[in-house]
C-alpha cells in the first residue's frame, strides 16, 4: 500500500511520525497540499490514525479546497467507524480547522 507520504512530493515531511498522546494540530496548509486534495485528504486521516484514543487532533485544511465539508467528512465518516468530528472555524489565511475525536 502507498502511505500518503509516499505520493508526496520527496521534500515533504509527514504530518506526523509519531502516536500523539495528547491533543495537537495537523497543519496541512504546505504548498503541497494546496496542489493534491488528494494528499491532505490522506494525510488528515493518517492524523486521525496517529492520535491516541481520548485525545483530538485539529486537521488544519489548506484555503485552496475550501470547506472541509465538501471533501474532507465523507472521507473521514468512510475511514473510521463511529467517528466525532466539528468545524471549529476559518483560519484568518483561509484555510478551515476541523477538531476530530478520537
Amino acid at each position: 500500500m502507498t502511505s500518503a507520504h509516499d505520493r508526496a512530493d520527496e521534500n515533504a515531511e509527514p504530518v506526523s511520525d509519531d502516536i500523539h498522546e495528547n491533543s495537537w494540530s495537523a497543519n496541512l496548509e504546505h504548498p503541497e497540499h494546496a496542489a493534491d486534495r488528494d494528499l491532505l485528504v490522506e494525510e488528515a486521516i493518517a492524523a486521525v490514525e496517529r492520535t491516541a484514543p481520548g485525545y483530538h487532533v485539529n486537521v488544519v485544511t489548506h484555503e485552496a479546497h475550501g470547506h472541509p465539508a465538501d471533501y474532507l467528512y465523507d472521507e473521514l465518516e468512510a475511514a473510521f467507524d463511529d467517528l466525532e468530528y466539528e468545524h471549529v472555524d476559518q483560519c484568518g489565511c483561509g484555510g478551515h480547522v476541523v477538531r476530530v475525536w478520537v
